[in-house]
């Protein structure tokens, strides 16, 4: 039977601090990753979404983007006001054959 290799997680801080020793320790990707004990490609990866959203970079384990929360938090808001809408529209038709 194959072993399930556990996936190890890394912190906020551990990620910053690998990006950092990449960016401004003018060392190369491969060799902090090695030194780190990780795969260079995550640290890539790690490395690409500072560079696109600093602030919001590795928000955490259940945790969204300022965005996304916005995002999904306007999409139930537009679901409740959908579901509102046909009920009105189903009120609006029974009442409309009752006056007949």
């Amino acid at each position: 039977m194959e072993e399930k290799k556990e996936r190890r997680q890394y912190d906020k801080e551990f990620k910053e601090e690998a990006v950092r020793l990449v960016v401004e320790g003018k060392r190369r990707t491969s060799e902090v990753a090695r030194d780190l004990g990780i795969e260079s490609n995550m640290l890539h990866r790690w490395k690409k979404e500072m560079e696109v959203d600093q602030s919001g970079a590795f928000p955490g384990k259940g945790r969204m983007k300022p965005e996304e929360e916005e995002n999904r938090r306007l999409r139930r808001e537009l679901e409740d006001i959908r579901e509102e809408r046909d009920i009105l529209k189903k009120a609006l038709a029974v009442f409309s054959r009752r006056g007949k």
